[in-house]
């Protein structure tokens, strides 16, 4: 039998991180994004940025957590990973203003071959702990419309589109998303 669980990600995680995010990507958004766009993702580029999150984040609510699942007779494999902190400008719309009770999830992804396990069950209830501990009371992450997925696993948590929608530019592209919102009290 398997045990999995959740601990702060390390420095040497960024590259393993890298990894799991370009392969899902590549795996979750092979229709939503264009083909050059998900073959140009720059595995060692997306490392070093992994690393200086984990390293340096921008403040003391900024997180990166990793899940593991360990096997009865191996080693533990880092199998997913959560990004999250304050509320900034990435989570917001136009016109909204940052507030210290509100977080944001920037990245919550399990890799294919390890999902349907409660890894992002765990990690996501794992940040929720993180969030509470610094008093943060509310929660919101955006959701690419046409990768379903990630909305079905956040609704089933209890959180719910809050009405929010915007469109990322890529490759010329743009890319619905909406916004889903949970109280954490």
């Amino acid at each position: 039998m398997a045990v999995g669980f959740v601990r702060p990600a390390r420095p040497g995680d960024a590259g393993e991180i890298a990894r799991i995010q370009v392969a899902t990507w590549r795996v979750a958004y092979r229709r939503l994004f264009p083909r050059p766009v998900l073959d140009g993702l720059d595995e060692q580029a997306i490392a070093g940025g992994w690393r200086d999150a984990i390293v340096a984040p921008p403040t003391g609510g900024h997180r990166v957590l990793v899940a593991l699942e360990q096997p009865a007779s191996d080693p533990a494999y880092l199998v997913g990973f959560v990004a999250f902190g304050p509320l900034d400008e990435d989570h917001m719309t136009p016109g909204e203003t940052a507030s210290p009770t509100v977080g944001g999830i920037t990245e919550l992804l399990v890799e294919p071959r390890w999902g349907r396990r409660g890894h992002g069950s765990r990690l996501l209830a794992a940040a929720v702990d993180h969030w509470r501990d610094d008093g943060v009371g509310a929660a919101v992450a955006w959701v690419f419309d046409q990768a379903p997925a990630m909305g079905k696993f956040l609704g089933s948590a209890g959180w719910a589109l809050d009405g929010n929608t915007r469109a990322l530019d890529v490759d010329d592209m743009l890319v619905p998303q909406s916004r889903y919102y949970a109280a954490l009290t």
